[in-house]
């Protein structure tokens, strides 16, 4: 007799599925190699130094080239998807994030998070959900963590709101609590290999720089990456999960496309260490172009020989004039995909 269930497959949470406390061990680690690196240089144009060559991580102080750091962000995030965005309508925003330690070719990475806020929205059919996320290594070293909050959908529309609990999270993670890399040194830092001559001390608070390039988003690339970080949400996969039948590009990959945009000016802010917030402010869908510009914000010393770090803003748009943010409302201009706000190393 043919038997049909689905009660052995994963529909995903949802927002009345989550308690705050909760500790959710998501599947499923992964070992990484170096084809996680060349395939993050084919999907961007990376080219940081640090990440592209071991010779050059050698030269600064590391045993060789780490993965990206965002590479490592994204791993660590795609583990998240099933458990805690794989119903959401929007990823909302980022906030206390460290990168402790490189991610190297070896490493496994598996990924942790504890419910630390819930507020229904007042539509009564979704609901806000925070989350604080580590990755860790195979030696059960945090490697990195982050809080974001995702708007996730009710199953029940009748099911009682939780109690409303909204963390208070830092808007600025201080210079001193930022993890710089054991051995690194840029005191013999070589700006010409490195690919421009800008130094920490030639950028000045308030700078805004604007990144010139652009790259059109293409819809096999967007699925090829979403498949690598194995990142499942359905409005990234699947075109009956939207209104209007597009796929939703990923925020991470526009993320990962203005940092590597941002070379052009930046080319030495080599590390991020840091992520302070970020806002995916309007959406963005294949055919998009994006050009990026960043602002300075701030800057510190390190204890690191030759090492500072300062902090930057930097926004993805889809065009309209460079260093437009907000209109006279406050809210975000519709060409402005993203608003990131990070701490990077860079040579003093």
């Amino acid at each position: 007799m043919e038997q049909t269930s689905q009660s052995k497959t994963n529909a995903g949470r949802f927002f009345e599925d989550y308690r705050v406390g909760d500790v959710i061990r998501h599947a499923v680690p992964r070992t990484v190699s170096g084809g996680e690196r060349a395939l993050y240089q084919a999907l961007y144009p990376a080219r940081h130094a640090l990440y592209s060559s071991d010779e050059f991580a050698r030269s600064a102080g590391l045993p060789k080239a780490p993965l990206e750091d965002l590479a490592a962000f994204h791993i660590v995030f795609g583990k998240t998807v099933p458990d805690v965005s794989l119903n959401a309508v929007a990823n909302l925003g980022y906030a206390e994030g460290r990168w402790h330690l490189p991610v190297y070719e070896g490493d496994t990475l598996r990924s942790e998070s504890e419910v630390i806020g819930l507020k229904q929205n007042s539509n009564g059919k979704t609901g806000v959900v925070w989350v604080r996320t580590r990755g860790l290594n195979q030696r059960d070293e945090v490697v990195m963590d982050y809080v974001r909050w995702v708007m996730v959908k009710k199953r029940d529309v009748d099911a009682p709101a939780p109690e409303t609990v909204v963390p208070e999270l830092a808007e600025v993670i201080a210079p001193q609590d930022l993890r710089v890399p054991v051995g690194l040194d840029f005191t013999t830092y070589d700006f010409d290999l490195a690919g421009e001559p800008h130094r920490w001390g030639d950028y000045g608070l308030g700078e805004k720089i604007d990144h010139v390039d652009g790259v059109t988003i293409e819809e096999a690339e967007h699925m090829l990456a979403t498949r690598l970080w194995q990142n499942t949400a359905k409005v990234h996969f699947d075109t009956t999960a939207r209104p209007d039948g597009t796929r939703l590009i990923y925020g991470g990959h526009v993320i990962s496309m203005a940092r590597a945009l941002s070379f052009n000016g930046l080319a030495n802010a080599q590390m991020i260490v840091g992520l302070n917030g970020g806002a995916h402010a309007n959406p963005c869908l294949s055919g998009t172009t994006i050009r990026a510009w960043s602002e300075v914000l701030d800057k510190a010393e390190t204890s690191a020989p030759g090492v500072g770090a300062i902090r930057l803003r930097l926004v993805a748009t889809s065009g309209g004039a460079p260093f437009a943010l907000k209109s006279e409302d406050g809210k975000y201009l519709p060409e402005v995909l993203l608003d990131l706000d990070y701490w990077a190393l860079m040579p003093i």
